[in-house]
């Protein structure tokens, strides 16, 4: 049984919810709109500003897709009305970065700077204070896109475990290790 799958999703008055003949969801709210095609046996339901998905039967299929699509609406519905931030910390000595426009350029101490193309439908910010590391931040109303962009800006150097060094979400705890023993 699905748990999520059975929880119902609170619209705001702002937010309009649409589902067209091909079961695509459009969800438009003050932010803005996003798109999100729906497996062809799930349904989505509105009654009273509230909206429930409900799958045909209990097959293994049916029952794997009504959580999914449950979370992804929810989290359409949020993002029109909210938004979403994510944060990204370079940890190590020389590491910044600088957003221009679209453009992220970003000295992760390898020979060269890398420059990133954000997506247009995000914003990109970065500060630099002093006595703390350097932070890019992103705004944006869809969920997926916004972690996508983040786990691909920190694969170009993940943080390594004796030091810390690399990229980082903002919070994120690392696993640690000693490094070498001293002498026998």
């Amino acid at each position: 049984m699905s748990r999520i799958g059975k929880k119902i999703i609170e619209v705001p008055a702002s937010v309009t919810i649409t589902v067209d003949a091909e079961n695509i969801v459009t969800v438009k709210g003050p932010k803005g709109t996003l798109k999100q095609a729906m497996d062809r046996d799930m349904k989505l339901e509105m009654k009273d500003g509230v909206a429930n998905i409900v799958r045909p039967t209990d097959q293994i299929r049916h029952r794997a897709m009504h959580g999914l699509y449950r979370s992804l609406v929810a989290n359409m519905v949020k993002g029109v009305t909210e938004g979403y931030t994510k944060k990204l910390e370079l940890v190590g000595v020389g590491y910044k970065a600088s957003a221009q426009g679209n453009l992220l350029d970003m000295a992760l101490g390898y020979s060269h700077n890398i420059i990133f193309e954000v997506p247009k439908e995000l914003s990109v910010t970065t500060s630099q204070e002093k006595g703390q590391n350097p932070m890019i931040s992103f705004e944006s109303i869809d969920k997926q896109l916004i972690g996508q962009v983040c786990a691909k800006i920190r694969s170009l150097r993940k943080p390594e475990p004796y030091k810390g060094k690399g990229v980082k979400f903002a919070g994120e705890v690392l696993r640690r290790k000693a490094g070498k023993s001293a002498g026998k």
